[in-house]
């Protein structure tokens, strides 16, 4: 579809400016968006609102859990005894509770109350951030798993491998929430590309654990074994079972597997223990701000960055990161032959799904934009689409102290860059803007580029500009005048070049 059909959606909008200390209005005021804001601004039941709060997104991405569960399944001497106020007996007793209502073999032993000990004196805290995570992820666990008929105890084992993490990557290479290793992976249809890597997706994931754990159950029998065999694999759960005497039961086998499996299993146990007696050991976990089930996803008919995802949806690119852990580049490919899909809150999927067209004339715009700034041909003046700012944060910022009345609507005109960006640039997450605060902008003309001599205005070139976007830094003038009072024949300028802006 081409991009001037949609040249209507810049429609100027009126923007009031209230002078706070005489309290009088201003006179309204014609303000210009840039083809971004124009887009949204058309938006059926846009909602800028319902991201995920920032503290809520640190602690599902917190990378400590999962290093200190790693590490004490790793290294951890189980046989050695840890001091804690829990008495055997009573902890024999609630085992036995637990062996009654569960499929798993549960028996008191010596070295799971030394897990459980420590756990409970070393990671109340980590627990509790953890009971948090759970209810975000443990819904889509609990359908998954009784879709195979697996216990949904197995929810536990998630917490054991990757504390919950989409992320999380071991020294080994397993990754993701159910720590599949490349092969593994690849044996359960999980892709690996340069793009995307399935075993960081939560939901393709657990499906493949499901199936993983099914046939692991079909070889063994026992629950204990297959959690040992997920860890070790089926090859060295059979050799300990010979090495043992072909004894089936876990804790007479356990001496004879490697020692990250030989503490696995208790692992598990001690967290399937601390998460039904939370509430006996003073542990308080913190709640969840959303939960996997308030998401939904949209097929993808076009390669997109999260960025552009960004800007469209008002949604930061770390909750579009950790929502869409499976996309390695913050890139969604298109692929004809296999569906990719963006997930994000409900709301904002409503959104997308209201507004596709608008999605996609955005997405081809900014296509159409990088194949031209890509190109060596200097950027022509005749340009029929509106002007998007191309600076980077990554250039030396000019700033804008806000006077009396001013909106952001009436800077973005002042310095022909969209709302959007402005918002960005100063980490803004609504319109609000105070008297005297002092607003970064990018790509715009600072004093110190343009230059007064003898009353004659000039402007100082700079890598990346076109006679186009100096234009448009000035009010009223065009490229064609720029051309004409420096005497230019064509479109071609360089860095340095000083260019005459008032005739």
């Amino acid at each position: 579809m081409k991009i001037k059909k949609f040249l209507f959606l810049l429609v100027p909008i009126v923007a009031f400016a209230q002078e706070s200390t005489k309290n009088n209005f201003v006179e309204p005021e014609f303000i210009k968006l840039s083809f971004l804001d124009s887009i949204k601004a058309t938006f059926n039941d846009h909602n800028t609102s319902n991201c995920i709060d920032d503290r809520w997104l640190q602690e599902l991405t917190n990378q400590q859990p999962f290093n200190e569960l790693y590490n004490d399944v790793s290294t951890l001497d189980i046989d050695e005894t840890v001091t804690f106020d829990l008495s055997t007996e009573l902890l024999k007793k609630r085992l036995k509770k637990l062996d009654d209502k569960s499929p798993f073999n549960i028996e008191y032993n010596a070295a799971l109350e030394n897990v459980i000990k420590s756990f409970l004196k070393n990671r109340k805290g980590g627990f509790e951030r953890l009971m948090a995570i759970s209810e975000y992820y443990f819904p889509m666990f609990e359908d998954k798993l009784a879709k195979y008929n697996v216990p949904l105890e197995i929810k536990y084992l998630a917490i054991v491998e990757s504390a919950l993490n989409p992320k999380a990557r071991s020294r080994v290479g397993a990754s993701g929430l159910w720590q599949f290793m490349y092969p593994t992976g690849k044996q359960f249809n999980l892709e690996v590309t340069s793009y995307i890597d399935e075993r960081f997706d939560p939901l393709q994931a657990t499906e493949a654990a499901c199936q993983y754990l099914s046939s692991l159950y079909q070889i063994f029998g026992d629950w204990s074994l297959v959690l040992a065999s997920y860890n070790a694999g089926p090859g060295n759960v059979s050799k300990a079972i010979r090495r043992s005497g072909g004894s089936q039961n876990y804790w007479n086998i356990r001496k004879y597997l490697p020692r990250e499996t030989a503490n696995y299993v208790p692992a598990f146990l001690a967290t399937f223990y601390i998460y039904e007696y939370h509430k006996e050991h003073g542990l308080k976990p913190k709640k969840a701000h959303t939960t996997y089930f308030e998401t939904d996803t949209i097929r993808i008919k076009k390669e997109m960055t999260f960025k552009q995802i960004a800007d469209l949806f008002d949604v930061p690119e770390d909750e579009i990161s950790f929502l869409n852990p499976i996309y390695k580049l913050n890139i969604i490919p298109f692929d004809e032959d296999k569906p990719r899909f963006l997930r994000l809150s409900k709301d904002k999927i409503g959104v997308f799904v209201s507004n596709e067209e608008k999605v996609y004339a955005y997405i081809d715009y900014e296509k159409n934009k990088l194949e031209k700034d890509s190109s060596t041909s200097v950027a022509s003046t005749s340009v029929e689409e509106p002007n998007s700012s191309e600076a980077s944060p990554t250039s030396k910022p000019t700033y804008h102290k806000v006077k009396r009345g001013e909106s952001l609507g009436l800077i973005s005109q002042k310095y022909d860059v969209s709302v959007s960006d402005l918002k960005k640039w100063n980490n803004m997450r609504s319109n609000t803007i105070m008297y005297g605060q002092k607003l970064k902008l990018y790509g715009v003309a600072s004093q110190k580029e343009i230059k007064n001599t003898s009353g004659q205005m000039t402007y100082v070139v700079r890598n990346g500009d076109s006679l186009y976007s100096i234009a448009k830094k000035f009010p009223g003038v065009s490229a064609e005048d720029l051309k004409k009072w420096n005497g230019i024949s064509g479109d071609t300028i360089k860095p340095g070049m000083k260019l005459k802006t008032k005739g």
